[in-house]
Formats: structure tokens, sequence, C-alpha cells
């Protein structure tokens, strides 16, 4: 009987004829987990000298298929319009715009500039424009600690020398200076909001993880956003921190409400995965197997590993060759090496000519010979020597770590 698959993070071991090898990695099973929001520099709007200015649109990458919203290239343009006083169609249109937020509990503040910052806010603007960051940081400082700056002031200046900073790839400075916006309590909920979800972005970037769930925390707390991406985000953040039982608890929610979202299905299985809930994990990539959603070589593996660990071999061998005759699992290495895991399983079930099939599957595409001496004892074994040896011999000429076991059998 095989032993389980090994997480990645176990060396991998050689071969050997007549035992089950103990692993391969898991493709999915890693402490680190791929959904991570990726921190994009965000569009800010031009200033003009108006009262209600608008700031942010949300910088979080995000999947398409989520429902997320962000903003559109017309709904900026009518933003810039309305603060400059042109375009009343466009303007229009842009103050009906739907809310990100619409159930946020924070009362919005009146978000406007004093008037004697207006000025200020423009030049700074323009050097963002200018693609002069380290300028618009200087800027942002001196217009923040200016006496006639209210909170809006300072948390647009912040949130621009945020977006500088990031622009500078200077990912802590960019995460201080988001949370300077917040604190500053200027905004109005969209952008504010935004702002503070750009701060757990970066956070998680900079792998402060308790930082960043606690950031996650009270932007759900106070926007009672219940948008997959953003619930997805903060079970990402729990797997890193080591906590995939909450992970996949969440994950396995967003599953049941998002059924063909599979970025949210291959994190559920990576986070029961790691929480050692390997049946479950099994449970949810067989059924998005049988619903066609597993269409990468990655998650066919992810499949066929579960079944592996399961002791499902003739399952594991029925998903390999479909996948193979699809074109989606490609002959190489890896591949090479799962065969030769079903072949060893097949040997010591005493299933001598399906063992003998999958070796040589495996044999011309392993990266070395060893494959091949294997195949040459199986043969040489069931009374096939013609076979054990010209199959020794591609060993020899491949390379194997032992050639004196492919040399006798050439000479017997």
């Amino acid at each position: 009987m095989a032993g389980r698959i090994v997480p990645a993070r176990f060396k991998r071991r050689a071969f050997c004829y007549g035992a089950i090898p103990a692993a391969i990695p898991h493709p999915f099973s890693s402490s680190r987990f791929a959904m991570k929001p990726t921190f994009r520099r965000p569009l800010v709007t031009s200033i003009a000298a108006v009262l209600g200015l608008a700031l942010l649109a949300p910088v979080a990458a995000q999947d398409p298929a989520s429902g997320s919203r962000t903003k559109s290239m017309r709904e900026q343009r009518a933003e810039r319009m309305a603060e400059l006083g042109k375009g009343k169609e466009d303007a229009k249109q842009a103050e009906q715009k739907p809310a990100l937020y619409p159930n946020a509990t924070r009362t919005a503040p009146d978000a406007k500039s004093s008037g004697k910052m207006i000025k200020n806010l423009q030049a700074l603007q323009k050097q963002f424009e200018e693609q002069d960051m380290p300028g618009v940081i200087a800027k942002a400082e001196e217009i923040a600690a200016m006496p006639a700056a209210n909170a809006y002031d300072k948390s647009f200046a912040y949130s621009m020398a945020a977006n500088a900073a990031a622009d500078q790839d200077d990912q802590a400075k960019a995460a201080e200076y988001f949370r300077k916006a917040v604190e500053a309590n200027g905004l109005d909920n969209d952008n504010h909001y935004t702002t503070m979800y750009n701060q757990a972005v970066i956070q998680f970037g900079l792998e402060k993880y308790p930082e960043a769930l606690a950031t996650m925390d009270r932007f759900l707390a106070e926007t009672k956003s219940e948008k997959p991406e953003h619930q997805a985000f903060r079970a990402g953040i729990l797997a890193n921190m080591g906590r995939h039982d909450e992970a996949a608890g969440i994950y396995k929610d967003l599953i049941g409400k998002n059924p063909t979202d599979k970025r949210i299905l291959m994190n559920a299985v990576a986070a029961l995965q790691n929480a050692d809930k390997l049946d479950e994990a099994n449970v949810l990539l067989e059924d998005a197997y049988k619903r066609g959603m597993l269409t990468e070589s990655r998650e066919l593996r992810a499949l066929y590993i579960g079944y592996m660990n399961a002791s499902r071999w003739e399952d594991t061998q029925k998903v390999i060759d479909a996948g193979v005759s699809s074109g989606v699992l490609q002959p190489g290495p890896d591949l090479a090496r799962d065969y030769q895991i079903l072949a060893q399983n097949a040997y010591a079930d005493d299933k001598i000519p399906l063992a003998i099939g999958l070796y040589e599957k495996a044999a011309p595409m392993a990266a070395d010979g060893e494959a091949y001496l294997n195949l040459a004892k199986v043969l040489e074994y069931s009374g096939k020597k013609a076979e054990a040896k010209a199959a020794a011999q591609k060993a020899l000429d491949k390379g194997v770590k032992k050639p004196e076991e492919a040399k006798g059998i050439l000479s017997r």
C-alpha cells in the first residue's frame, strides 16, 4: 500500500524498483496562497477650483467574474469634467453612479477641500501627472502639515503620497501613507474604504499578515461587504497565517455562493489540504472535474494526486489518461514521475502487465533512464528477456545512477 503523497516542503525521493515512491509534491499544497490581490497605481482625478472632489478608483486587481465594480473610463472622465464644471450630462451621470459600499456604517464627511488649499492640491496633482514621485511625497507632507489643511486635504495628500510611494515600489511607505489617509478621515465613503482596502493589500504583500487581517476586519465590519473578492482576501490572509481551518470555512461558504468561480475553488482546495482535510479537498476537486472546470494541467494534477493520497489508483489513471488524450497534460518529467508511481503501485499489487504498460508510458518522457531501468527489471521478472535487454540499453543511453544494474540485465 502506498504512503500518502507528502507536501511540497519535503524532499522528493528517487524512485526505486519494488517499492512505492514516498511522494510527489501537491501543486496546491503550500503555506503561501496564490490568491493575492495585486496592487496597481490607481487613477487619481484631477483637481479644479471646486469644493467636492472624488479621489481614487479601486486599486486591487479583481477577477472580472467576481462581480466587483471598478470605475469605467467614462466614469473617470465624468468626474474630471464635473470637477472642471464642464460636461453637465457626464457630471450628472457621475453623481448618480451607485455607491461601492452602500451598506457602510460610517457617516461620510463633507469631503471638500478648504478654499485656501485648492492651489496646493492642484500643484500636487500636477506633480503626480508629471511623474515627479519624490516631489509628490514631499509636497504631500508639506500640505498635511499646513495649519489650513482640513481632514479632506490631509486624506487626499496622503493618498497621493501613498500612490507615489507604491509607484516607486516603496511598499512600506505606501502602506504608512494609506494608513494616514484613512486616519485623517476626510474622504467620502467610496474613497475612504478603497484606501483602507489598499492598505490591507499592501500589508499583505509585505507579509504583515496580522496587520492586514486587522485592517481587513475593520474594512468588513464597517462596509458590511459580502463581495466574494473581499471575503476571499480575508481567507487568504488567514491561510497565510496558518489558520487553515478558518480559511477553508470561508472558502467553502464562498463556493456555495459562487460555484463557478475556479479561483475560489482552488484556494479552498489548498486551504483544506493544508488543514489536512484531504478527503474534503478531493470532494471539491472531483465535483469540479465532473462539471468541466479543471482545464489546466496543475488542476488535473491536484485531482489525481488527491486520488493517489486516497489510494484510488484506477481513478488516478483515468484522469491522467484523459488529460493526456485531451492535451491538457503534456509529456514531460513530471508526468513521467506520476506514471511511475502508478507503475510501481501496479507492480506491488502483482499487476505485472499493467506495470509494464505504465512504465512504457513513463520511460520515453522521463528526464533520465531510471524508468527504462525499472521497465527492464519488470520485463526480466516476467520472462521477457529480449525486451528487458532493449529497455536496459535505453536506460544506459539516457543515464542511470546505477549503470551496473542495466549492464547486469544485458549480460544475462
